[in-house]
């Protein structure tokens, strides 16, 4: 798909005016930028609107129309912009764990970039817990990203992507965010899943509205009318007031603008 990517307006929208060379330093910036200024979010699901995966469609709505996404969107589109400079990418699906103690089906997309001799995963569709650089694979090395501490280990011919939160001094314990393995997905198992995401009565996506945007201070979480910044060891939360206070949150905090008076089909009281 890259061929049709239009680079610059992909690095205007993340905000990346760095050396344009496959590294892994120009990696780790540009996972940071992308990371940091296109919101995790599924607000179209909320309007009744289908999701598409087409480049084209990726194109009209995070660049131009200055949207997010969820996994799937965002990750396909960071993956076209690290081919078209030149990157080595391999898509990949997880299931899913965090939040979770069921066996959920591979409904998760990530990817593993091979650079400068080492391979790395990548990840800027993960949410609340997501990555805000690029994860060293097969060392399970765990590195900080702010806050927030990940590594890779193996499980049963697996691997599973944790997280520790600086805070977490009383109890240390590392937290499964998902688990994946190595085979190679393409682009009509994620249309594949993203459908069952996006429909199915009970995926969290259907009932829940969420956006989500970190910074390296912390992270903007809005999970329907209750916004979080959790700063790692600390978090705080107020309720907003209103539909119309929603709309003003989008705007404000996510850079998500819709027309007054729009409102989003969600379950109150969802998580």
């Amino acid at each position: 798909m890259t061929d049709r990517l239009d680079l610059p307006a992909y690095l205007e929208r993340i905000a990346y005016r760095g050396e344009l060379r496959p590294s892994l330093s120009v990696l780790s910036a540009l996972h940071l930028a992308h990371a940091t200024h296109i919101p995790f979010e599924n607000l179209d699901i909320l309007l009744g609107r289908a999701i598409r995966l087409d480049l084209e469609s990726l194109q009209a709505k995070l660049l131009a129309g200055g949207r997010g996404g969820y996994c799937f969107e965002q990750n396909l589109l960071f993956a076209a912009g690290l081919e078209a400079l030149g990157f080595a990418v391999q898509p990949l699906a997880a299931r899913v764990r965090y939040r979770s103690q069921r066996i959920l089906p591979r409904t998760h997309m990530l990817l593993l970039v091979d650079v400068d001799g080492g391979r790395w995963l990548c990840d800027v569709g993960f949410g609340a817990e997501g990555l805000l650089l690029p994860v060293p694979f097969g060392t399970a090395e765990a590195v900080r990203h702010f806050a927030w501490r990940y590594r890779i280990v193996p499980e049963d011919g697996l691997w599973l992507l944790q997280s520790l939160h600086q805070g977490q001094r009383q109890d240390p314990s590392w937290q499964d965010l998902y688990a994946f393995s190595l085979e190679t997905q393409h682009l009509a198992d994620f249309e594949m899943a993203s459908h069952y995401v996006s429909t199915h009565p009970d995926s969290r996506f259907v009932q829940t509205l969420t956006a989500q945007l970190p910074t390296p201070e912390g992270r903007h979480i809005l999970r329907n009318r209750e916004l979080v910044f959790d700063r790692g060891a600390s978090a705080e939360s107020r309720l907003l007031a209103d539909d119309e206070e929603l709309l003003m949150v989008l705007a404000g905090t996510f850079g998500l603008r819709f027309p007054p008076g729009t409102r989003f089909c969600y379950r109150d009281g969802a998580s």
